[in-house]
């Protein structure tokens, strides 16, 4: 398998998936800046949208968005236990999860990067945001993980999304909830050598 990826971009979810997963797999850097690999060839040329992550399995089959991909990485090692099984109110569970932080924190971070986002609505952006965090943050008092005890792949794209804070100028130290979950899922290995590969740590 092949996961085109971005550093620090949202396909670091999936980066961490697949190391917490042991299957083999290559990573290929896919820059969302110039969307070019590192061999010249046109990133469009293979995702027509330029957007990252992309999974390209063994027999070409392209698979985009990384709730679905963490989702199908889970599923094809199950004694992993990165996910509940399919079919299940607990699969359910997940993602909703998993949809809730696409939709309302993903996204809710889209116009703070974006440079063309009008000066006074950025106030408005930032306290929705802020506000769907602190549900969150409210949601993970007493829990390990936002599944409770077990770890899943929704707790990295968690992870993954509010590490844009800092990019951004978002204050979220208040949250105590998230800011825990944030150390519990720093400390993975396997999140240790995503972000390694990605450059986003120095090697140990």
């Amino acid at each position: 398998m092949k996961l085109y990826y971005s550093p620090g971009a949202c396909s670091l979810s999936v980066h961490i998936a697949l190391h917490e997963s042991g299957l083999a797999f290559e990573p290929v850097l896919a820059s969302t800046k110039t969307h070019q690999l590192k061999d010249g060839t046109d990133y469009y040329t293979i995702n027509p949208l330029g957007a990252v992550p992309l999974l390209e399995l063994d027999d070409g089959t392209r698979l985009t968005e990384g709730p679905a991909i963490v989702q199908y990485i889970a599923d094809l090692v199950p004694d992993k236990q990165l996910a509940p099984a399919s079919g299940t109110l607990a699969r359910a569970q997940l993602q909703s999860w998993l949809n809730f932080i696409s939709t309302e924190l993903h996204q809710g971070f889209s116009p703070l990067f974006n440079p063309a986002t009008p000066a006074d609505y950025k106030p408005v952006a930032i306290n929705k945001l802020l506000s769907r965090l602190k549900w969150v943050d409210d949601e993970l008092a007493g829990k390990s993980f936002l599944m409770g005890d077990a770890y899943s792949v929704a707790d990295p794209y968690l992870f993954n999304v509010t590490n844009w804070a800092r990019f951004v100028g978002l204050d979220i130290s208040g949250f105590a909830n998230i800011a825990a979950l944030r150390e519990r899922i720093a400390a993975r290995p396997a999140v240790q050598a995503a972000m390694k590969q990605e450059g986003l740590i120095k090697p140990s």
